[in-house]
């Protein structure tokens, strides 16, 4: 008995296919890696967030609570200084809150860009608000700014007369706070760069 051989021709594939499939491959390997690099800096933006949530509170809480009465008074004087004295310092507190209440309801997208990198929608929506964000407490601080300047400096054409050396703690909370927005504006202003920089196309 013979056995009948049976042969089986394999096409091989052509050089030009395998050519075809190597910008796929590579492709592939350029996705990876910028998600790598975004999920780097998505983590990287949740951290300045914290930093950002914890100045803003500090700044808003000291600013809240600066409040100073001098132990001497008349019978019909009574020598305080407070923050809701000013306008310009209330505006500043119901300001850094709002950027400290925002900051902290932006969390859950910021780690939404953590799990999907690539994801453009919560980046964009990020950009747009923390921008708004940083107007605002940008604003905020420079207003408070001015006026803790004239409170411990004054101004000898207006004759106003410096207040700090008569509301030393009282001058040295609303600069505290200052100092703490600042910071505040500092994190956002990276915080938009990030999102600026995970927008660009790999």
């Amino acid at each position: 008995m013979k056995s009948d051989s049976i042969a089986v021709d394999v096409p091989a594939e052509s050089s030009s296919a395998i050519k075809g499939k190597a910008p796929l491959l590579g492709l592939a390997r350029g996705h990876t890696g910028s998600g790598g690099y975004k999920r780097g800096l998505s983590i990287f933006d949740f951290l300045l967030r914290l930093g950002a949530i914890v100045a803003a509170l500090a700044a808003a809480a000291t600013m809240g609570t600066s409040d100073e009465t001098l132990p001497f008074f008349t019978q019909f004087l009574q020598f305080q200084a407070s923050y809701d004295d000013l306008p310009t310092f209330q505006f500043f507190v119901i300001a850094i809150a709002i950027v400290a209440g925002y900051l902290v309801l932006s969390l859950p997208f910021s780690v939404i860009t953590i799990i999907r990198p690539l994801a453009v929608a919560p980046r964009l929506l990020l950009l747009v608000l923390d921008t708004a964000a940083l107007v605002l407490s940008t604003a905020a601080g420079s207003a408070a700014a001015a006026i803790v300047y004239l409170a411990h400096n004054g101004n000898q054409n207006t004759n106003w007369l410096p207040i700090c050396q008569q509301f030393g703690d009282f001058c040295q909370k609303t600069s505290g706070s200052v100092v703490a927005a600042f910071a505040s504006v500092t994190f956002i202003a990276i915080l938009v760069v990030i999102s600026g920089v995970s927008l660009k196309r790999p």
